[in-house]
């Protein structure tokens, strides 16, 4: 497969580690239409610059970067404003078939770019308003992380739900995502931390990152937010729901206490509609979304980088599994069975 730099404002990255993310397997198996294939998914991350178009003013040869699945071109109206982190120049998250211009081609054959990363390959081509610069001390296998799932359940607890110190809360599924949210959690000072998943090979994992009480809701004969309300003396005053699931999304938010009490959506899903008594939220609770944990992408992943430095936030303890790309069919086998939180696959030293 041949990756070509056609594209003015568009650096040529080296992918030097990558990982695989929810969201890659469920455009894989669960969700997308076969005629969005053939494409080379990926968007978790890291590389460095081997060359730049004649456009690119960010970046130089050699520069250690981070691809962005949500861009920050800081010029449309949701990137000038301080309420969202969206962009309007983001790639679609289902890449448009009669797109005029392909990034990659495969025997002489157009082949379709996910989220506008594709990083699954040694080289690929980014706009670079969805590129950031890093500290070129950080180790590329570790800080991949940051490009997605961990930035995602983070900043879900610190720049969304804005977990305040002293306060109870609820994650609902331990993935990498969930995992994340709970140290987000911590960091932010919450007193009590309840982990929610029916997997309960993940507590011992969520105790690292400072989950303090763990529920499989298997073991119950009630509703997990009956459950939950009882624990807490009326519910928690932060849920976050972690596994795309509608129905454990609902969950969350009646866990919540009434009043104050905010539940957060950070698991994709666009495959059913969620669903709640009015009373919910007319009794106070706020339910709200979070996309990248809230991060201006540009902005924010260098800083979370910058934290893991000062040894501020983990990321070692996320990856289970480190691969080279030829073994991503592995990954996907052990995703799909739940025996990993994050398979890091490399493809050179760094």
């Amino acid at each position: 497969m041949s990756v070509f730099s056609l594209f003015g404002h568009c650096p040529l990255v080296q992918i030097v580690a990558t990982a695989l993310c929810h969201s890659d397997f469920h455009y894989l198996v669960e969700f997308t239409p076969k005629e969005n294939f053939p494409i080379v998914l990926g968007h978790e991350a890291a590389g460095i610059v081997e060359s730049v178009g004649p456009g690119v003013t960010e970046f130089q040869t050699g520069d250690k970067v981070i691809p962005l699945y949500l861009s920050q071109c800081r010029e449309c109206r949701f990137c000038k404003s301080p309420k969202s982190n969206h962009c309007e120049n983001s790639a679609p998250p289902v890449p448009i078939k009669a797109e005029p211009d392909y990034r990659y081609t495969c025997k002489g054959k157009n082949v379709l770019q996910f989220l506008g990363t594709g990083t699954f390959s040694e080289y690929t081509v980014m706009n670079q308003i969805a590129v950031t610069k890093i500290d070129p001390a950080a180790p590329l296998d570790k800080v991949c992380l940051l490009s997605c799932g961990i930035c995602t359940g983070y900043g879900a607890a610190v720049n969304t739900a804005k977990v305040e110190p002293g306060s109870t809360c609820a994650v609902f599924g331990l993935g990498a995502v969930g995992l994340a949210a709970v140290m987000g959690c911590y960091v932010a000072g919450a007193k009590r931390i309840i982990a929610v998943d029916i997997n309960p090979e993940k507590f011992e994992k969520a105790k690292v990152f400072g989950a303090t009480d763990f529920i499989n809701p298997k073991d119950h004969n009630k509703p997990i937010h009956e459950v939950l309300i009882e624990m807490t003396n009326g519910g928690v005053d932060y849920s976050l729901e972690c596994a795309g699931n509608v129905g454990v999304m609902r969950s969350a938010l009646e866990s919540c206490v009434k009043g104050w009490g905010v539940s957060v959506l950070v698991g994709v899903t666009n495959m059913q509609d969620i669903a709640a008594r009015p009373i919910q939220l007319i009794a106070g609770r706020t339910w709200k979304g979070s996309l990248f944990g809230g991060f201006k992408s540009k902005d924010g992943v260098p800083q979370m980088v910058k934290a893991y430095m000062d040894k501020k936030v983990k990321l070692d303890e996320f990856i289970t599994h480190n691969m080279t790309l030829d073994q991503i069919n592995d990954a996907i086998e052990l995703m799909k069975h739940g025996k990993c939180i994050r398979c890091v696959m490399s493809f050179s030293p760094q």
